[in-house]
């Protein structure tokens, strides 16, 4: 996902009356002040106080949450402060100082924010994971061994410009015990202002301080965050891959990578050509500028009338096709591809298109220029397919399906922080078991390691019903 994350700003905005009363209540530090150490150690102790509460408490923070972002004060205030945010974003973008893709997902509409508030409701309605005991077993009588399962702590979340991406993240947060670190792009700084003021208006009830979920504002803060390894448990950078690059390369914290989107969508010879246009535009078309929208069209030989039909709908959608030399002999009006665009995320409504000689060619392209990202594949063939899903080394590997179901929100999840493009500690969109981690807790009665071995007391290791 391609990004600007160049966040300072000197820009003063008030904070809508209906949400907090002052910057302290709106949970900011505010331009000039500066994030610190500090800062981050009550933020730690604020995690602690999340984690502590009953999973009954949280569940009604966020149902709190989900019932001030409906409140049609609220929204007003919202979305002013949203369309400042796009006018200014549009300035830019006619300057050439801020990229379209930014532009296109900053706006914050109706649709979205009921999807926000939808989102909030189904982590409200999820079980809670916070000390649940995922194994129990005795390793001897009388010595109990337990996992359960933990918040991480303290998360430093550094997002794009869609100002919706700040309730997701804090939602998750709040669901998992985690307080949250938010940096989002200075083009959005106004909306998550806002949104920041409904957040803790919301904590204040719950009685958690506003370092619960911290809007940092400056661009030095990013490397003030960087810096506190010991305090800080995760970074969660969404990015562009250089950026990405830059975060991991900047700290010792481990960092969990949302990057670059780069996804394929691969019409096998025994595509169905109505189900390929269709999905074609759906991939493509909803939402260019995401990270799970496609940057490339693979086509088989055999799979023409499948082409045909998709650059058919595509060309209706009004999307900018790049063709190799074999898809531009088909379709002669299409711009020609280049190297380079067979390595561009795009972000907008342009395509490139590539025929490949069969499933093993469609596989290579997609390891030697893919992102890891969703790769998908139409076809009625049970076995290309089934090779393709067991095959493809991305997050997410779909079949006859839209890569934009790569999404927290979809997969039921509630949201997520990011789609990890990484293997470890979690990959695909990460929602609440990503925000966990676990904790082996031993209870014995005085018993030695040295009393165990050959000539001493065996290990039984027996499994032990967990606790419902």
């Amino acid at each position: 996902m391609t990004t600007s994350h160049a966040t300072s700003s000197s820009a003063q905005a008030s904070t809508p009356a209906t949400a907090a009363g002052s910057d302290s209540a709106a949970g900011k530090l505010g331009p000039g002040v500066g994030f610190t150490r500090d800062a981050g150690l009550r933020a730690k102790a604020a995690g602690l106080a999340l984690a502590a509460l009953s999973a009954d408490a949280r569940s009604a923070l966020l149902r709190g949450i989900a019932a001030a972002l409906g409140d049609q004060d609220v929204r007003k205030a919202l979305f002013e402060a949203n369309a400042r945010d796009v006018e200014t974003a549009r300035t830019e973008e006619a300057r050439g100082t801020l990229a379209s893709p930014l532009v296109k997902r900053l706006a914050l509409d109706p649709k979205k924010l009921e999807s926000l508030i939808e989102g909030l409701g189904q982590l409200a309605a999820m079980g809670d994971d916070v000390g649940r005991v995922t194994l129990r077993r005795e390793l001897d009588s009388g010595l109990v061994l337990e996992r359960v399962s933990a918040p991480l702590g303290l998360i430093g979340v550094v997002f794009e410009s869609r100002p919706d991406a700040l309730v997701q993240i804090a939602g998750l947060a709040l669901r998992t015990g985690n307080a949250a670190l938010l940096k989002g792009g200075r083009e959005a700084l106004e909306t998550n202002r806002a949104l920041t003021a409904v957040l803790h208006a919301e904590l204040a009830k719950a009685g958690l301080p506003a370092e619960t979920c911290l809007l940092l504002e400056d661009r030095s803060d990013v490397a003030s965050l960087l810096s506190l390894h010991g305090i800080v448990d995760l970074i969660v950078a969404r990015g562009s891959t250089a950026f990405v690059t830059h975060v991991q390369a900047s700290t010792k914290i481990p960092v969990m990578g949302h990057a670059a989107g780069i996804c394929h969508l691969y019409l096998h010879r025994a595509a169905e050509p109505a189900m390929a246009a269709a999905l074609a535009v759906d991939a493509k078309c909803t939402y260019p500028a995401a990270c799970n929208a496609i940057e490339t069209l693979l086509w088989d030989r055999g799979a023409e009338t499948a082409l045909d039909a998709a650059v058919a709908s595509l060309v209706a959608a009004k999307v900018e096709l790049r063709g190799d030399e074999a898809t531009r002999a088909r379709h002669p009006g299409m711009k020609a591809a280049t190297a380079e665009d067979w390595d561009t995320e795009y972000g907008a409504l342009i395509l490139s298109i590539k025929q490949v000689a069969n499933l093993d060619e469609a596989l290579a392209h997609m390891a030697a220029h893919g992102s890891r990202h969703t790769e998908s594949i139409v076809t009625e063939d049970a076995a290309a397919a089934a090779r393709f899903l067991a095959t493809v080394d991305a997050a997410c590997v779909f079949h006859n399906a839209s890569n934009r179901f790569a999404d927290g929100f979809r997969f039921g999840l509630g949201a997520e922080v990011g789609i990890s493009t990484d293997k470890l500690h979690a990959r695909g969109p990460v929602g609440v078991d990503g925000l966990y981690t676990y904790r082996w807790l031993l209870r014995g009665h005085g018993q030695l390691t040295a009393s165990y071995g050959p000539d001493g007391r065996k290990f039984t290791h027996t499994n032990l019903p967990l606790p419902r």
